[in-house]
């Protein structure tokens, strides 16, 4: 099965200085995004979901600005496959001064209705904790 881009963007009332913790740490990411998140001894970042656990590493990130989690569940790749992964993009309107969340899904998930429904009440507690 393909896999699927999905990207959605939600503007939160907060720094993006308040919010990067949320989208980096497994403190912040467990407190909205999974049951639980852990780092293990190799520096991954392990993603707890309905009593599974899921392993992804940080592709690449800037403070602040962005962060990139790829999955490590892809165990047989085909050639030229990319792995899945989520990124957290936070950007701000030069005109109103807004922070908007990016949120780019790449997965075998290709339901876009489906998507949007999850992220937006994974949003909606994000906004509960930071008052946003």
């Amino acid at each position: 099965m393909g896999k699927h881009k999905f990207i959605t963007e939600f503007e939160i009332n907060a720094s993006k200085k308040m919010l990067y913790p949320y989208l980096y740490s497994a403190s912040g990411l467990s407190q909205w995004f999974a049951d639980d998140v852990n780092i293990d001894e190799d520096k991954n970042y392990v993603f707890f979901w309905d009593g599974e656990n899921h392993k992804a590493k940080i592709a690449t990130h800037k403070s602040n600005s962005f962060v990139k989690f790829e999955m490590m569940d892809d165990t047989l790749l085909e050639d030229g496959d990319e792995a899945s992964y989520f990124e957290f993009k936070l950007e701000m309107s030069d005109l109103t001064q807004s922070v908007f969340l990016r949120i780019t899904d790449y997965s075998e998930n290709s339901d876009e209705e489906e998507l949007q429904d999850l992220w937006e009440s994974l949003i909606i507690s994000l906004k509960e904790i930071v008052g946003g």
